[in-house]
């Protein structure tokens, strides 16, 4: 049963997003394998306590014994219990560039995952399914690599100061005036690492008697800074704007706990692409409300700068909105340039601002030159400044691979989150002896997947998340495909109950939803 949910003729495009439940059978079988786990766990535990089986795990000294214990708690019982059993699925070393395909080295373990051994040997051509290289960027070979090859030999590889003291490179400056130009906002600011920049500017923007209404599903990066702050935070539903909307009612209605003051600002924390979900923020809905209940809005473009919009510039082309309507832009450089770092841009008075009062501008170390050429020259080849158009087909062939994997996988009879022009396809597993199964079973046969369990998703909603990118072929994408059908059929994993037909006479200003049939 499709469920349509009008929106008042904000999208100019179709706006396609699929969450199909949990079939009942599964959620049970789910939480009895959790079940059964975790008592075999409590058993273990108490014969690791009677020395009748060795114990692996970091525990405190003898004399410590009566101390309050450091870490001891749920999630160190699932580290050393459940985790653990899955470990090889996890950290495994590449020894290449990351690109579309990727050598790794091989590994074993004579202790069940508690220490690994390596062999000597790397595996050679696996193909790429879990790196955030959505433009192909990140290359060891082409213009990017002897731009940040030539910028390495004249600046050398650090800077050993702040961008206020010694660090401020000429570099430094030319990348924040093309962001700005890319971005089409009046200023910006780079820093040195993407999880900083979200996690130190929240506080220099918002604090004690303000307000953060934040998305259920932000990553943690958002979720740190938003606590830095002090400012009170609110949760709303996933991409729910009725939720949203019900927050900000109360929050000007109501106002400050106990004294009823206004508050002093209020920021709602929203991400482009929703990097577990797969899923595209509603951006028009959220620029309607904030603008209705004066509010202010920061977006988090960690994984749709680059990968959004027909030119790349994210969610707020891809939508076909006014970038001066997101009052805090938000990206890294990690993704989609094949770099380091992150950026904020947006009015001159905010930036000029930032570079005062921000932890990460004041403090932090500066990019790295051969990074911030990494950056300028995939950024420029991407707005076609270097003269030819290789960027836009990067752009292109990323939306294509997209919709031709996700659609592919779809009709396998896979449940796939997420909206269907995002490159982050998260494919559900749900039962905890299926993760670390369809990582090795895909490793086996040359695709290098991630896997994704708590406490990164709900303990039930275990998946494996594949990245796509303007570097795989088709024949890749194919191979991929034809042995992720293989896999799913191996472990059951085909879990959708009803595959989705395209509904092509859907006005634009619809959204689908899947529903299951009950």
């Amino acid at each position: 049963i499709n469920h349509i949910v009008h929106n008042g003729g904000l999208y100019k495009r179709p706006f396609n997003e699929a969450f199909e439940e949990t079939p009942m059978l599964v959620a049970v079988l789910t939480y009895v394998g959790y079940g059964v786990l975790t008592l075999f766990g409590y058993l273990r535990d108490f014969m690791r306590q009677w020395k009748i089986e060795k114990c692996q795990n970091a525990i405190e000294r003898e004399e410590q014994k009566d101390f309050v214990p450091l870490y001891q708690d749920f999630e160190n019982f699932y580290t050393r219990n459940l985790y653990m059993r899955i470990r090889d699925s996890w950290n495994r070393p590449i020894c290449s560039v990351p690109g579309a395909k990727v050598d790794m080295m091989e590994r074993v373990s004579h202790d069940y995952n508690w220490t690994f051994t390596y062999t000597g040997k790397v595996i050679k051509g696996i193909i790429n399914m879990g790196s955030y290289n959505y433009l192909g960027f990140a290359q060891n070979s082409g213009t990017c690599q002897e731009a940040a090859a030539k910028a390495l030999s004249q600046y050398g590889a650090g800077v050993c100061s702040t961008r206020q003291e010694m660090g401020n490179l000429d570099k430094h400056e030319e990348l924040e005036k093309l962001v700005a130009r890319f971005l089409g906002v009046e200023s910006a600011m780079a820093y040195g690492m993407g999880f900083a920049t979200n996690s130190m500017n929240i506080p220099a923007l918002v604090g004690k008697g303000c307000l953060i209404l934040s998305d259920e599903l932000n990553h943690a990066s958002l979720v740190l800074g938003a606590r830095l702050s002090g400012a009170t935070i609110r949760i709303f539903k996933h991409n729910n704007m009725q939720s949203l909307e019900k927050l900000l009612k109360d929050a000007i209605v109501h106002g400050q706990p106990r004294t009823r003051r206004p508050w002093k600002k209020i920021l709602i924390l929203v991400e482009g692409i929703y990097s577990m979900e797969g899923s595209i923020v509603r951006l028009p809905e959220v620029i309607a409300l904030k603008k209705k209940y004066k509010s202010y809005l920061y977006l988090d473009e960690a994984h749709s700068i680059g990968a959004l919009g027909p030119s790349g510039r994210g969610v707020v082309e891809y939508f076909g909105l006014n970038p001066e309507d997101v009052d805090v832009m938000m990206g890294t450089f990690t993704k989609s340039f094949g770099a380091a770092g992150g950026y904020i841009g947006g009015k001159k008075e905010l930036i000029d601002y930032l570079r005062t009062y921000s932890h990460s501008a004041v403090y932090a170390t500066s990019l790295s030159p051969p990074v911030v050429e990494q950056i300028i020259t995939s950024m420029k080849c991407i707005m076609g400044e270097d003269g030819t158009t290789f960027g836009k087909e990067c752009v292109q062939q990323l939306a294509e691979n997209t919709r031709y994997f996700r659609r592919r996988l779809k009709e396998m009879g896979f449940i796939i989150y997420g909206n269907e022009d995002s490159p982050v396809v998260p494919l559900m597993l749900y039962m905890p002896a299926k993760i670390g199964a369809f990582g090795r079973e895909m490793l086996k046969r040359n695709i290098g997947v991630v896997v994704v369990g708590f406490p990164a998703t709900p303990i039930i909603e275990s998946r494996a998340r594949f990245c796509l990118s303007a570097a795989h072929t088709k024949e890749m994408l194919d191979t991929a495909l034809k042995e992720i059908d293989e896999v799913g059929d191996l472990l059951q994993l085909k879990y959708s109950r009803h595959r989705l037909v395209p509904l092509l006479d859907r006005p634009f200003d619809e959204t689908t939803y899947e529903e299951t049939e009950d």
